[in-house]
């Protein structure tokens, strides 16, 4: 093939990718509004439903998640305050359930993480049953090292990810 056929086959393919290209609409849906509730209910909670996971992360400010040392399960005072929030949460909606879930770091075998996961909720759920929570209305899992929050192979991300998780279920 010559040059100018070369040329010409580029730009027919220039011109049918740019007939392919989305139009803007003529009017755009308007600004989003403030969140409403039609409902009456607490709202304070950045416009979560009260007793909803949403409202419990809202009003946990973190506090859903504890953390931990290498190769550790004990629940430390920080871990307490946590918890103690949670426990608060959880008795002011005595319908609501929970499932802590373990986590851990990459480092170690899957089986060994898994169980250490499995150590980490467990004191976690110990820790609210001595609070008062209905052992009932709490559930443990673990994920061991297969749900990282930080991907990183650094001592940083490594403690991001050795956490137990309470996730409340509606």
């Amino acid at each position: 093939m010559n040059r100018t056929g070369t040329v010409a086959i580029v730009v027919a393919g220039a011109l049918a990718l740019s007939a392919c290209g989305k139009k803007a609409p003529a009017q755009l849906p308007p600004e989003p509004g403030p969140a409403t509730s039609s409902n009456g209910s607490d709202n304070s909670s950045m416009g979560a439903m009260a007793g909803s996971q949403a409202d419990f992360v809202a009003k946990m400010m973190g506090s859903d998640t504890i953390y931990f040392a290498l190769d550790k399960s004990d629940v430390d005072p920080e871990d307490q305050q946590a918890l103690s929030k949670q426990a608060q949460w959880l008795m002011q909606y005595p319908s609501k359930r929970a499932t802590i879930e373990g986590h851990a770091d990459e480092r170690g075998t899957r089986e060994y993480n898994l169980a250490l996961g499995e150590r980490r909720a467990n004191s976690a759920k110990n820790y609210l049953i001595s609070l008062g929570v209905n052992p009932a209305r709490l559930s443990t899992v673990s994920f061991g090292k297969e749900r990282p929050i930080a991907l990183g192979s650094d001592e940083q991300s490594w403690a991001q990810n050795r956490r137990a998780v309470t996730v409340t279920i509606d």
